[in-house]
Order: C-alpha cells, then structure tokens, then sequence
C-alpha cells in the first residue's frame, strides 16, 4: 500500500512539472507574440533615383539587345514574318475553304500555290519591260540629260552644266561602270533571295496546314478561363484586320494599277504595264512608294514631251487621283476604326526600312496594324467575350 501510495505521490509530481513547464513555455510564445503584434511594421522602403535608373537600363539593354538579335537574325526572320503575316491575311479565305469541307493539307497547298502563281506572274510580266529598259539605259539617260538640263542649269547653285555629264563621277562611263558593280552586287545577293523565297514558301504552306493547332496551342499556354477568351478575341480580331484590310487594299489598288495604265498609256509613254504594276506594288508601301512613283513618272514625262506641262500632266493626274483613292474611297470602304495614324506609320516604315531594308518598307504596315489592334484589344474599351467551347 505505501509502496502504491508513493508511486502515486511521484506520478503527480511529474505531472505537475511537465504542466509547469508546458504553461512556461505558453506563456513566453504568448508574450513574444504580442510583443511582435505590437511592435509597428516599418514603412517600406522607397527607391531612389539611382534604382528607378538602374531598372530603366536593365530595360533599355534588353530592348537593344533584342534589336540587335532581330537586325542580325534578319535572313531568317524576314521570310518567316512575311509568311506568318501572309497566312493570316489568308486566315479568312483559309476559313471558308474549311467550311467547304476542303482538308487542312489540300486548304494549304492551293493558296501557298496561289500566292506562288501571283509572285510567278509580277516578274514574268516584269521581266520583259526591265530587260528592255536596261537594254536602253544609255540612251534613255543621255536623253533625260538632253531634256533636264535647261531646267537644271536654271539653279545656279547647283553648278551643273553639261561638262558635269561628260566627265567626272557623273559621266555616262562612270555610271555604266557603277551600273556593273550594281549588278554584280545582285547577282551575289540572288543566292541568298532563292534560299529566303524558299524558306518563305514552306514556311507558308506549314503555316497554313497547321494554322488551328497553332491557334489552339496558344490559347492553352494561358492558364484562366478569361485569358483564354481574351487571347481568342485578340487572335480573331488580329486575323479579322489583316484579312479584311489587304483584300480590300488589293482590289483597291489593283484599279489604281488599272488607271496608272491607263494613264501612261494616253500620254504616249513606254511600257505601261510595267508602271501599272509598279503603281499597284508602291501603293501598299504609305507616303514612300507614292512618292517615289510620282516622281519617276514626272522624269519619264518631262523625257517623253517637249512641253513641261504635258510632260507633268501624267505625274498629276496620277498624284491626284491617288490622292483621292487614300482620302476618300478608302476610309468610306474600310472605315475610321480602321484608320492608321500617320505619323506611327512613318516612323514604322523608318524603322523597318531601317532594320530590314525595302521588304521592312513593306512589312511596316501590317506589323502596325497588328500592334495597333492588339493594343486595341486588350487596354481600350470593352470588347464583347467569345464562347469557349465546353
């Protein structure tokens, strides 16, 4: 019994001292805790100027060195931005085919063929015309001479007189030389252009056959219910203004090719295919290509009449016809949500001209249009959801 009643007595003491402790321990987490909750969070530090600088060069390095990586990387990338950009103006006649019940593979083959015999076409029908121009490129510049120096002699401050076309670094020898230097240099370059058409052509077609799975895989990269509606709104829309704005473009300025024709036909002047194709070719590029095709017809008008206001009479009569085309036809068929801010397309068409030379000149108008309207799409006003698929 007293052997019991002692191992009782020890059981309590044990008890009692691991309680003790146990509520030693409690109390001293309890103080520390409101200790902790009491104490005021300091104020969160607030950067600098030195560390707003460095975040904004961190930023600046990156942009520069993601320009240089485009600019070297340009054999590569301009072929395949040009046949991303062609398969999704193509989107839209993609869809309507597949609506016909016309298969993926067969969809893309008869519009990469298409787009194939429309390239064929343009320098078949250009082929004959530049052969014969280079064919009389001495006389046609010994002529635009003969007829420009009266009006070039009138600018005193220009000292040209016709001793500067006889000799020197503007005569007709040294310029027929540089002329073979020129040709040399695209002889070399044809090698690379047949290797980059190529890449072009099978980037195409794999675009286009592969087109919906591509669309899906990049819906699926976003992991919410709503950043995939969005990312399908951007993706349509984008497909919507390509598809839409080129075709309209395309037939646009097909007729004024048609009247450029016509045009250089009326007023007696040579090879008015070729300045109807030249006409339809610049029109897509903004301000440089109508620039540049007025200019060159005012030449060739001023060499082709005696009198100078039936020599500019074609320049202006394009020039304004062009003009109204852009002003007023275009915006009532395309629309002003559509319509591009001038002076961004100028300094895209700079900026591309400069990072990829004159297909830069031509991609800068549809890279802005898809920037534009994916900016559009996703910071202005409020856009109706698509449906996703349950």
């Amino acid at each position: 019994m007293d052997i019991a009643n002692g191992l009782h007595k020890q059981a309590l003491r044990l008890t009692t001292a691991r309680a003790g402790r146990s509520s030693a321990w409690v109390d001293a987490l309890r103080a520390d805790t409101e200790q902790m909750n009491s104490t005021t969070p300091s104020a969160p530090t607030e950067k600098d100027g030195l560390d707003v600088a460095s975040a904004w060069a961190v930023i600046g390095i990156f942009l520069v060195l993601a320009l240089a990586g485009v600019y070297m990387m340009s054999t590569i990338l301009i072929p395949l931005t040009l046949a991303v950009i062609v398969g999704m103006i193509l989107g839209l006649v993609a869809e309507k085919l597949s609506k016909l019940g016309v298969p993926r593979i067969l969809n893309a083959v008869l519009l990469s063929s298409a787009v194939a015999l429309i390239i064929f076409l343009i320098i078949n029908s250009l082929a004959g015309p530049l052969a014969t121009l280079a064919h009389e490129g001495p006389d046609v510049f010994q002529r635009t001479v003969n007829r420009l120096m009266p009006y070039l002699e009138g600018f005193k401050w220009l000292h040209i007189t016709p001793q500067t076309f006889e000799s020197g670094p503007m005569s007709i020898n040294v310029l027929l030389e540089n002329a073979g230097n020129v040709l040399h240099v695209l002889a070399s370059g044809l090698t690379p252009a047949i290797a980059q058409g190529l890449v072009f052509f099978a980037a195409l077609l794999l675009f286009l056959a592969g087109r919906i799975s591509l669309r899906k895989t990049i819906i699926m990269t976003f992991s919410t219910r709503t950043t995939r509606l969005t990312a399908i709104r951007v993706i349509n829309a984008v497909e919507q203004v390509l598809g839409f704005y080129f075709a309209t473009a395309a037939l646009i300025y097909a007729g004024l090719g048609v009247v450029m024709t016509a045009i250089v036909y009326v007023s007696g002047m040579s090879v008015p295919i070729l300045w109807g194709v030249f006409a339809f070719l610049s029109s897509f590029v903004p301000f440089v290509g109508i620039a540049t095709i007025t200019a060159a017809l005012a030449i060739a008008g001023i060499i082709t009449h005696d009198d100078i206001v039936f020599g500019l009479a074609p320049a202006i009569a394009f020039f304004s016809v062009h003009l109204a085309v852009e002003n007023l036809v275009f915006p009532a068929v395309m629309g002003r949500q559509w319509e591009l801010n001038p002076f961004v397309v100028f300094i895209a068409i700079i900026f591309w001209t400069w990072m990829w030379g004159a297909v830069g000149a031509m991609l800068a108008l549809p890279l802005s249009l898809i920037v534009i309207t994916v900016i559009n799409e996703l910071f202005f006003e409020e856009k109706v959801q698509p449906q996703l698929p349950q």
